[in-house]
């Protein structure tokens, strides 16, 4: 006798778009704007993970891993709230599809507005550091313009600082001064001609006597490597405590957007974002 086998249900497939990019696309402005305002906020009140000022230098670890702590909420609520927007404006998938589709494909319209929203904010980010950055340097007509000299600008300043004698145009032998203290950063260190040169320079710039002079660029040497350190360090803290609370806004993006679509099928859809799943 021949067993005639039942067809197997599959799943009815919604004859839509896969991706409706309205609510996407109001969802990663949601997340980026709020982003904006609760990383400018935290900036404020000095949470900033990472800061080119010198005082960042003698910042504690506590205020560090506070800072970290609070970009990751930021994001978790920011890249949240935007995944929930663009599942709960999301149009209602075929009664007829299985739940596990309808949140996948939910979670996949919230991780598409964080992406989204990562593109939005990457760019906002970029224009705003370009404008400060031409800003604060020095026309690109001058000649002894040096980027590397904002670093270690106090420790210039202690290097040729002078009293009671009248300096002339300090801008060349400082922007030199500074090539030669970060190129002594490196490996290899300071060459010796290198530093009998700075030598030299300090002594004939401020008037004062060789040794003092030779101490005074071994007090440069040392600050100038600190410094580089503590640059290196705060851009391994600020990649990766960005790194992270990026991943953590994805995580929270799908889920909401599931959150948000599950609300958004109810029969009575709750009027605010009530965390709990049905």
């Amino acid at each position: 006798m021949q067993t005639i086998q039942s067809p197997t249900t599959v799943p009815i497939e919604a004859r839509r778009h896969f991706v409706h990019w309205t609510p996407v696309i109001a969802g990663a402005l949601v997340a980026a704007a709020l982003s904006l305002v609760l990383v400018a906020f935290g900036t404020s009140l000095g949470l900033s993970v990472a800061s080119t000022a010198p005082t960042w230098r003698d910042t504690s670890r506590t205020l560090i891993a506070i800072s970290g702590l609070y970009l990751l909420l930021a994001a978790i609520v920011s890249f949240g709230f935007g995944g929930y927007i663009a599942g709960r404006l999301r149009s209602s998938w075929d009664s007829a599809l299985h739940r596990e589709f309808v949140e996948f494909r939910d979670g996949a319209h919230g991780l598409v507005a964080w992406a989204l929203a990562v593109v939005i904010s990457a760019l906002v980010a970029a224009v705003i550091a370009a404008s400060a950055t031409s800003r604060a340097l020095p026309s690109a007509t001058t000649p002894t313009a040096n980027t590397g000299e904002a670093l270690i600008a106090y420790d210039l300043d202690r290097l040729f600082r002078s009293e009671g004698r009248e300096q002339g145009n300090l801008a060349y032998s400082r922007a030199e001064a500074s090539r030669i203290l970060l190129a002594a950063t490196s490996r290899t260190g300071m060459k010796p001609d290198d530093r009998d040169y700075l030598t030299r320079l300090v002594a004939k710039q401020t008037g004062i006597a060789q040794p003092d002079a030779n101490r005074r660029v071994d007090e440069a040497i040392e600050a100038a490597s600190l410094a580089v350190k503590r640059a290196r360090q705060s851009a391994v803290i600020l990649g990766f405590s960005i790194a992270v609370s990026l991943l953590a806004g994805a995580a929270a993006a799908w889920y909401a957007a599931s959150l948000g679509g599950e609300h958004r099928d109810q029969a009575a859809p709750p009027l605010r974002w009530n965390l709990s799943r049905t």
